[in-house]
């Protein structure tokens, strides 16, 4: 994996106050990666490698959430509702001018987004992926990027799961499907 830059880009998934911070529905291993998942956002913008945020941002009655969740915003228990500060990408990794900002309506950040546009637009065929989780928004995105023919590295120093295990378990997978899961530390931009 040498010489990286000329053709990456890195994608921060879900970096979001309500994710990352919020107690009721931060994944538990979020807020430890902030401060790799900026080192490896200032690197990369050294390197003029593009950073893509994506997030969340759901209408405050669940109309755009997964079946699954509507339950919990007609509860008055939704999380990351468009225009709160729980929607907003956390503090220390707030993106430049120069960044994207796409919001994606399910878990993967191609699907309904105009990543994969964007990003053939630049002329980039490989997606370093970050943020949390692994095993949905992390994942989901890992394979599409795959599927969308990209080479994909997870940074693991850069991602979170709820547990240790769900993390590895997670890895092992991508991994046997080709996708490198590597912390962002061991590659060569």
């Amino acid at each position: 994996m040498k010489n990286l830059a000329k053709n990456s880009a890195l994608l921060i998934i879900d970096m979001q106050n309500d994710f990352v911070l919020t107690e009721k529905t931060a994944v538990k291993g979020a807020k430890a990666t902030i401060s790799a998942i900026k080192h490896a956002m200032d690197i990369c913008r050294e390197k003029n490698i593009p950073v893509f945020h994506i997030i969340r941002a759901y209408d405050a009655n669940g109309d755009n959430a997964e079946i699954f969740r509507k339950e919990l915003f007609q509860k008055g228990q939704g999380f990351c509702i468009a225009g709160t500060k729980g929607a907003e990408i956390v503090e220390e990794l707030t993106p430049r001018e120069e960044d994207y900002v796409l919001v994606k309506p399910r878990f993967s950040a191609f699907f309904g987004t105009k990543l994969k546009e964007l990003l053939r637009e630049k002329r980039i065929n490989h997606v370093l992926v970050a943020g949390t989780q692994y095993p949905n928004c992390v994942r989901a995105t890992a394979v599409d990027g795959l599927c969308h023919d990209f080479y994909v590295t997870v940074l693991t120093d850069c991602c979170s799961a709820q547990t240790r295990e769900i993390a590895e378990a997670n890895c092992r997978d991508l991994q046997n499907m080709g996708i490198a899961c590597v912390d962002f530390t061991s590659l060569e931009l």
